[in-house]
């Protein structure tokens, strides 16, 4: 049985105040298209609004929820809101609760995966140094909180100038959680890597390069993006990664590095990653491709 053509979607967004767009091509817009080309009837609805009349759209697309993370407590609300809606959404609110804490990161590496994962430091705890230098054998790391996007309150922190960072490091434990991680030296030098995956299919990826002295490969920090060719063995880390730990996903990215050969994965991003969709001319094809086939076919 065929099944019928979506009465009306959701493309759902965010409030801009151009902290986590600037100088992005709008990839709202562009899904927008997309959809009108499939004569598929949508809008774009703000997730945080309270005015949205969400239970009007037969499902809804995830796009750019890029705030989030600062308003996590309201965002989980909103998540459990729409879950009562039982109305198709992509990717599934249960990947999106699971990918919106970097605790997943810990347990990808359980499952015995090259993962830069890290030390979890609980809110309103004082940071140990020495746990630190016993779990993470570097002696410079990165701490940003546990849920975050856009190197939001990330720092880099040489271990040796740690009674440097103590106090301030106390007092953003009094809000929230926070990750430790080892600093990767190959960011810097050869960049991250994000491989992008339509219902589980390679899509095209690209080499995020930070701006020189600084270690955020972000393009609003000034990092550079180039379109490039995986490896193989890079292919199959990340495919095995999304086929793991991401199976019936509409999108996906796997952020990373290489380290000695070995692909380490840094994000698995399936909430709302950049897509990267005006840089490789596979990407709106292939993403087309996909949301016909969830919508469509």
């Amino acid at each position: 049985m065929t099944q019928k053509k979506p009465r009306h979607i959701a493309i759902v967004s965010y409030f801009s105040i151009g902290a986590y767009d600037v100088s992005t091509v709008d990839e709202d817009k562009i899904l927008s298209e997309v959809l009108t080309e499939l004569g598929i009837s949508h809008e774009i609805a703000i997730w945080s609004d309270p005015d949205v009349k969400w239970e009007s759209f037969s499902c809804l697309l995830i796009k750019s929820v890029w705030d989030y993370f600062d308003y996590y407590p309201e965002f989980l609300d909103w998540m459990e809101r729409m879950k009562l809606l039982n109305i198709p959404v992509w990717n599934s609110l249960d990947t999106i609760l699971w990918n919106s804490s970097k605790e997943y990161l810990l347990e990808i590496e359980s499952r015995g995966f090259p993962v830069i994962s890290g030390l979890i430091l609980e809110a309103e705890s004082k940071p140990d140094l020495n746990l630190i230098r016993a779990k993470i054998h570097s002696e410079t790391v990165v701490v940003k909180p546990l849920v975050s996007g856009g190197a939001k309150n990330t720092l880099k922190i040489q271990l040796s100038e740690w009674d440097n960072y103590t106090q301030k490091l106390e007092d953003l434990l009094q809000e929230e959680d926070f990750l430790v991680q080892p600093f990767v030296p190959e960011v810097a030098e050869v960049g991250e890597y994000s491989l992008l995956f339509f219902n589980g299919k390679f899509s095209h990826a690209v080499l995020k390069t930070p701006a020189k002295s600084d270690f955020r490969v972000q393009h609003y920090f000034g990092g550079t993006i180039q379109v490039i060719d995986p490896t193989p063995e890079m292919l199959d880390s990340c495919q095995k990664l999304m086929d793991t730990f991401a199976p019936d996903t509409l999108y996906g990215r796997v952020d990373g590095v290489e380290i000695d050969g070995v692909f380490h994965l840094m994000e698995l991003e399936l909430i709302e990653p950049y897509l990267f969709l005006a840089l490789s001319e596979k990407a709106i094809p292939n993403y087309k491709a996909a949301l016909k086939e969830r919508l469509l076919d």
